[in-house]
């Protein structure tokens, strides 16, 4: 009996695969994103969005994935023909010098806009042909969220003068209430930058040569830093350290600038003011962008997905209910965000063109253009990145603190009990990010 139960279980798994596999695949598109990065019914209108342009039918199949790597390895190995994924710059960097991605081939949408070229960014493009000087990685790739990484701190415990430096992760003023993101690549690159500001101030290094210096010295030094750093850090947090700083529990973290929305407006609900401030020293951008893998079987239909990505309506509804910075460089995209009873003027010239050399918009979102003049784009270290994390592991050690487990402990019950509470209410406007690192 069991033998005939194992052999009808088998049998309805090849007949599952078989059915899947004889299905016609330019009717399929293989979508694999981040978890929680899409606007609701975003999916089922592009469906019906590609209908309208092309008279053919097209079913999404939609994938999350949590860790970058996780993703790559995948489509390295050819297990997986995903039609167009979302890997983070240093990945598409990667992928673009393994071969691992196709170029763009505009000519595919016909008489439907381009709307990824007509409403590209300027900044958007330019930093992407930085990915890689010999190969434009515009002809390859398209951004979708981007921001910066920065210092989230409560006002009321810290000055900004004292956030507007990295050295604040090192001040004793607030040991114990420091949280530090779990991400190697987006500490490493900050702390290396606040230790090479001589170097920088003269010229003799700039930000870009700081972002591929994987010199045994630079690691030294940043783990050295680290080190020094270490006893008043509260955390290593990969997600749940920003609702800590909503909950007064911790004064000051390293983040993301879409998790520090996130937190700024949550801890306002609640009567904790915090805010956000990219480090006079310099800091890092990050980019999320779409590809089309090597082993895609629906290119067309790939492509009409990304444009979809780009088209500006879509990409509000998407910033809208994420709250992540979009890459869309379009006029609508720019009035979206206008708010002149809430922000100061700031310099968007640099991203939607000189006609936005004074808007009002949230500066943690889109920056100013003198913060964005001393961010750099993080590169891949290929084989190096090994050093990398060996560092890391370093510096985090095998023994935590008594004051390190109970933290966590604290984290892991607030998170229960804030997702249960956020399960029984209405979805938040942003949701958490799972990305780098």
């Amino acid at each position: 009996m069991k033998k005939a139960l194992k052999f009808l279980a088998l049998a309805v798994a090849l007949f599952s695969a078989f059915a899947l596999s004889a299905k016609d695949r330019n009717t399929i598109l293989k979508v694999y994103n981040w978890s929680d990065y899409i606007a609701e019914g975003v999916v089922e209108d592009f469906e019906k969005w590609y209908f309208e342009q092309t008279g053919e039918k097209i079913e999404v199949i939609y994938m999350t994935f949590d860790v970058n790597e996780s993703m790559l390895s995948k489509i390295e190995n050819g297990h997986e023909d995903y039609d167009v994924v979302c890997p983070s710059d240093y990945i598409i960097e990667r992928m673009l010098n393994s071969g691992l991605i196709l170029p763009l081939d505009f000519s595919a949408l016909g008489s439907t806009p381009n709307y990824i070229e007509q409403c590209r960014s300027p900044y958007i493009e330019k930093m992407f042909r930085a990915i890689n000087p010999e190969i434009d990685a515009n002809d390859y790739s398209v951004a979708y969220m981007w921001g910066t990484t920065g210092i989230l701190y409560n006002t009321t415990m810290v000055t900004r003068e004292e956030a507007s430096t990295w050295d604040v992760v090192r001040n004793p003023k607030f040991a114990g209430k420091i949280l530090i993101k779990d991400a190697p690549r987006d500490v490493y690159g900050p702390v290396l930058i606040y230790l090479k500001q001589e170097e920088l101030k003269k010229g003799t290094v700039t930000l870009q040569d700081l972002m591929m210096d994987s010199s045994e010295e630079s690691l030294a030094a940043v783990k050295d830093y680290l080190l020094q750093v270490k006893p008043g850090v509260c955390g290593w947090e990969a997600d749940l350290g920003k609702e800590q700083m909503t909950k007064n529990r911790a004064y000051v973290s390293l983040n993301w600038s879409g998790d520090a929305k996130w937190a700024i407006e949550e801890a306002a609900s609640v009567g904790v003011t915090l805010d956000y401030v990219v480090p006079e020293e310099g800091s890092t951008v990050w980019f999320d962008g779409w590809v089309i893998p090597r082993y895609a079987k629906n290119t067309k239909a790939a492509l009409y997905w990304i444009d979809f990505m780009c088209r500006p309506d879509v990409a509000i509804r998407n910033f809208e209910e994420m709250g992540y910075s979009p890459s869309c460089g379009a006029p609508e995209v720019l009035e979206a965000m206008i708010d002149e009873n809430e922000y100061e003027p700031v310099d968007l010239s640099y991203f939607f063109g000189e006609e936005a050399t004074a808007v009002c918009v949230d500066p943690v979102l889109f920056p100013d253009k003198s913060v964005i003049d001393r961010c750099a784009l993080e590169h891949d270290w290929g084989q190096d990145t090994e050093k990398l994390l060996s560092m890391w592991q370093d510096v985090k050690g095998s023994q935590a603190s008594a004051a390190t487990y109970i933290v966590i402990a604290v984290v892991i019950i607030a998170g229960i009990a804030y997702f249960a509470v956020s399960a029984a209410s209405k979805k938040s406007r942003h949701t958490s990010r799972k990305r780098r690192r």
